[in-house]
């Protein structure tokens, strides 16, 4: 199933860059997490597990 067919919240990470570059999104949909580039929605998505994500969230 593609991002585009799920229900997701999408929003524009804090990390990303002010000046709209280098921006990525992050968006919830049911048991996963999905990352996308904010310039290219449509050019595929990162999947993590809740878990995975919480993982390198503490990482980094």
């Amino acid at each position: 199933m593609e991002a585009t067919d799920r229900v997701v919240s999408w929003r524009k990470s804090s990390r990303s860059g002010g000046n709209g570059s280098n921006c990525v999104e992050v968006g919830r949909a049911a048991e996963e997490i999905l990352v996308r580039d904010t310039k290219n929605r449509t050019g595929g998505t990162l999947n993590f597990a809740p878990g995975t994500w919480q993982r390198f969230l503490k990482t980094n």
